[in-house]
């Protein structure tokens, strides 16, 4: 029996980062409820990665909404409002990720649902949060690695901002209200109260930075500087960094100096008998000439029987070879109401020894209209 069996959560959200949290409860052992407008459903079944079409929708619609269920509802109509309040009224968590007011114009605000459903969680993600200054600005990932200093800790020094690869922010919120809405639970098992749980894209992206905003506010308020060479962290020294090597490319974590200067038989290094952080851009480019003469295996055979913190860097067709990825099994075949399959990663959660899997794809829109009326409305 998977955790959160038998709770029932009903998702308004949309893109990602609702998404991402509902797909976490749901692998939980949660059902989760996707209410969805009729004829368009989530944009994300539209916002294609790559162009990729999966059986008529986007990659990334199907990813994150794995092993949930499609209602399709104008709630806007009064008349499918009274049939949509029948649900809520069963529901244990009810969710959203609307700019602040939406809910209210429509008549699902907190206060309203709890009306309804005295002890429900309302969970939601904003892009800034209920401040009058903030709330309406577009909660959009790349705009907030912009606006909370994100962009200013990867590349190298003269790079300018470099955004992050992934759609993080939408990430990190997703987790937060997923903790939020977990702890929630808790709470509504021991006490029987519900709760109203807020998490805004703004706040998350701040929070991800805890080290480097500490360090800020105790270091006279210097600026992060990152390396001119081989940036992976703007507050760590020499060696850390990604390193161009003879066939590819070597991660160096933390390390003494001196000790690399030994077992790569770099006699350059030697000058230097401390890893003093003022000087971690002379030591970067002395490793950087280094290891370029070699491949990165001979470097790996060297640095790895010595316990020095090293890998190789993959790329995905690499990763998906190694030996270390297929025992882990990461990857499972999900598939849809009319048999179409895809083959996407799992939770990676393990209780009680067993990894929480499910082979149940993407919803169709619309596709568990049917049995939600049947088992929830018109009963």
């Amino acid at each position: 029996m998977k955790p959160l069996e038998d709770y029932l959560i009903v998702d308004f959200s949309q893109f990602l980062s609702g998404p991402s949290a509902s797909l976490r409860l749901a692998d939980l052992g949660a059902r989760v409820i996707k209410i969805e407008k009729p004829g368009t459903g989530d944009i994300c079944r539209t916002l294609y990665t790559s162009d990729l079409i999966m059986n008529g929708e986007s990659s990334v619609f199907n990813t994150i909404n794995r092993n949930k269920e499609s209602f399709a509802i104008d709630f806007k109509q009064p008349e499918e409002l009274q049939k949509l309040k029948k649900l809520l009224a069963k529901a244990d968590v009810v969710m959203h990720n609307f700019r602040p007011g939406v809910m209210e114009r429509i008549g699902l605000s907190y206060d309203e649902v709890k009306s309804i459903n005295p002890n429900v969680i309302y969970a939601s993600i904003s892009g800034f949060g209920e401040h009058p200054d903030l709330k309406d600005l577009p909660g959009q990932d790349l705009l907030l690695q912009s606006l909370t200093a994100l962009t200013w800790l990867s590349g190298n020094q003269e790079d300018g901002p470099v955004p992050m690869g992934l759609s993080i922010v939408d990430m990190l919120a997703g987790a937060h209200l997923a903790q939020g809405i977990l702890a929630a639970l808790y709470r509504k098992a021991t006490h029987n109260i519900g709760a109203q749980v807020q998490v805004s894209m703004l706040e998350s992206a701040f929070d991800f930075q805890f080290e480097t905003i500490t360090t800020y506010f105790n270091d006279g308020g210097e600026l992060p500087v990152r390396t001119k060479t081989n940036n992976a962290h703007a507050y760590l020294g020499a060696p850390y960094g990604i390193y161009k090597t003879k066939n590819g490319y070597l991660a160096l974590a933390m390390g003494s100096i001196p000790v690399l200067a030994s077992l790569l038989k770099c006699d350059a290094l030697l000058q230097f008998p401390e890893n003093k952080f003022t000087l971690r851009d002379e030591i970067k480019n002395i490793l950087a000439d280094h290891l370029q003469t070699q491949e990165t295996q001979f470097w790996l055979d060297i640095l790895e029987p010595a316990d020095i913190w090293c890998a190789g860097v993959l790329n995905y067709q690499q990763l998906f070879a190694e030996d270390g990825f297929k025992v882990l099994n990461f990857t499972q075949q999900v598939e849809m109401l009319d048999g179409y399959t895809y083959k996407t990663t799992r939770c990676p959660i393990k209780i009680d020894g067993e990894y929480l899997t499910s082979g149940k794809g993407s919803p169709k829109l619309g596709q568990d209209n049917e049995k939600i009326i049947k088992e929830f409305i018109d009963c």
